[in-house]
């Protein structure tokens, strides 16, 4: 699993993804980390088969100790569905995710670590004193679904959104913005179900000052590339059947 750091000064961020040896069946990840001086919050965790390997990375930058928060931006398996072995793992960790995904959350396994549930309107946390937002996403696609914005790195993890599927070989960043269009159309078409939804997001992150929007599938928006993102996805008419 490659692992490259995104940004570095009183906190770090790191990405992990791009697993050569997962099975062609599995959808492609990436997890998120934000480490400080004695805290870090791990970002949609990964599937269950992801585990194993998301804790080997994880553990050559933080302590297992040091691993006090984990961040669900809403319920799908690809996101969260290691959740019992991090409840194993690291028993003393609290789960920030959606309020109504509690029930189904729970499923996964969910019985040391402590759930504080995020209500509708999200809510900030501080670690070590570095603020970090949970802005509210909801409908793209998850009913209920929150990003995670860091005002001072200016990074802005966007979960399915700007999400592509690509090869594990492909680079963390997008090089050329209009040669990635087609490999993020089908699955914004397909996942986001409302314009409305989608166009309150885009409201709310042109209020953001972000440097590098982080998706969970795909390849990473860096400097003007977000701003083309977003003016690319309000043209994009959304929630488009298939039949």
């Amino acid at each position: 699993m490659k692992t490259e750091t995104i940004f570095e000064g009183d906190h770090s961020w790191f990405v992990f993804g791009r697993d050569p040896e997962k099975p062609e069946n599995i959808i492609d990840t990436n997890q998120y980390l934000v480490k400080t001086d004695s805290h870090s919050l791990l970002m949609d965790p990964g599937g269950i088969e992801l585990f194993a390997p998301m804790l080997a990375a994880i553990l050559h930058q933080v302590g297992i100790n040091q691993l006090t928060d984990i961040f669900a931006s809403h319920q799908d398996p690809d996101i969260i569905s290691s959740l019992g072995y991090w409840d194993k793992a690291v028993p003393h960790a609290v789960l920030h995710a959606p309020a109504i995904w509690e029930g189904f959350l729970r499923h996964f396994g969910c019985h040391n670590i402590t759930y504080e549930p995020i209500e509708d309107g999200g809510r900030s946390i501080f670690l070590d004193g570095v603020e970090l937002k949970f802005i509210p996403a909801h409908y793209m696609h998850s009913s209920a679904n929150f990003n995670v914005y860091d005002p001072k790195a200016k990074i802005l993890m966007s979960g399915d959104i700007g999400a592509a599927l690509e090869a594990p070989e492909s680079p963390m960043f997008v090089e050329d913005f209009e040669a990635h269009v087609p490999k993020m159309t089908y699955f914004h078409q397909r996942w986001m179900p409302s314009d409305a939804a989608k166009l309150d997001w885009i409201n709310r992150v042109r209020e953001l000052d972000v440097e590098i929007l982080a998706p969970q599938h795909g390849r990473m928006f860096k400097g003007e590339d977000v701003g083309r993102f977003l003016d690319w996805l309000e043209a994009l008419p959304v929630g488009k059947a298939i039949g």
